[in-house]
C-alpha cells in the first residue's frame, strides 16, 4: 500500500476550507494508505499537554485515530509550530515521533523526512530560538501554563512568524537551501529527502536522488505519495473548487 506525505496545513478553526478539505482527503484515502507521514506544522500551534488537547484539534485526532484502528502506521515529525507531540501522539495514537526528522524506509530506497525548518544553518536565530522552545524548562512551563493563555499568545507568535517567513523566503531562496540540504543527506546515505517548511512545492530528480518538498496545506493542497518505490508531487482538489 502507498505511503503518504503531507506537512504545512497550519490548522486553526474546524470551519475552514483547507480543515474540512484536510478530513475529506483523509476519509478518500483511509483505505488505500499503509503509512501516513506528517512532517509538521500540521497545526497552527500544538504544545504536549500530558492529559489535554485543544479543542479545535479533536476532528483531525478522531480521523487520526481511525487510521491507527485500521492498523496505519503514522509518523510525525515535530515543525516548528507543533512540537513536543510525544505524549499525545505517541500514547494515544501509538505514532512514531521524530523531533527532529529521521529514517524511513519505503522498499529499497533509504529516505530521509524532515519538517524542513533546520535545512538554513546561516539562520542562527531560529535555531536558538528552536533550542528555547524545545528546552527541558520550557516544555515544563508550557505544560502547566493555562491552555487558553498558551493559546492567545501562541496566535500572536503564529502571525509574527508569517511576517518573518515571507521576508526569509526573499534572502534565502528555499530551492537552493533545499538542495544543499538534500545533498548533505544524500553524502550520509540517503537517496530520497522529503521535506516541509517552505511552503513551495517541487519535486527534484537526479539520476540516483530525490528531493520532494511537500509545498503546503492552505492553498495549494499539495502533498506526496510512495508506491513501490516512486515518489510522485501531487494536488488536492477539495469540492469546495470544483
Amino acid at each position: 500500500m502507498k505511503t503518504l506525505f503531507l506537512a504545512d496545513a497550519h490548522l486553526d478553526d474546524p470551519q475552514d476550507r483547507n480543515y474540512q478539505a484536510l478530513l475529506d482527503f483523509l476519509e478518500e484515502q483511509l483505505d488505500q494508505v499503509g503509512t501516513l507521514v506528517l512532517l509538521g506544522d500540521i497545526f497552527e500551534f500544538w504544545v504536549g499537554y500530558q492529559h489535554a488537547v485543544f479543542a479545535n484539534y479533536v476532528p483531525l485526532l478522531n480521523m487520526l485515530a481511525r487510521y491507527r484502528k485500521r492498523g496505519i502506521t503514522i509518523y510525525y515529525v515535530e515543525g516548528n509550530h507543533d512540537f513536543h507531540v510525544g505524549p499525545y501522539f505517541r500514547n494515544r495514537l501509538l505514532a512514531r515521533v521524530l523531533p527532529d526528522g529521521g529514517n524511513l524506509q519505503l522498499d529499497d530506497r533509504h529516505v530521509f523526512i524532515a519538517h524542513g525548518d533546520l535545512a538554513n544553518p546561516a539562520d542562527r536565530g531560529y535555531r536558538l530560538l528552536r533550542k528555547i522552545l524545545r528546552s527541558w524548562p520550557m516544555r515544563q512551563a508550557l505544560r502547566i501554563a493555562p491552555p487558553d493563555l498558551t493559546w492567545q499568545v501562541a496566535a500572536r507568535a503564529s502571525r509574527q512568524s508569517k511576517r518573518i517567513r515571507k521576508r526569509k523566503n526573499r534572502q534565502w531562496p528555499a530551492r537552493e537551501l533545499l538542495l544543499n540540504y538534500a545533498r548533505d543527506m544524500q553524502q550520509q546515505g540517503y537517496d530520497v529527502v522529503v521535506t516541509g517548511h517552505f511552503h513551495q512545492p517541487f519535486h527534484v530528480k537526479e539520476e540516483d536522488f530525490e528531493l520532494v518538498a511537500l509545498g503546503d496545506w492552505i492553498s495549494q493542497f499539495s502533498y506526496a505519495v510512495a508506491e513501490n518505490g516512486r515518489f510522485e508531487l501531487k494536488t488536492y482538489q477539495p469540492s469546495s473548487l470544483t
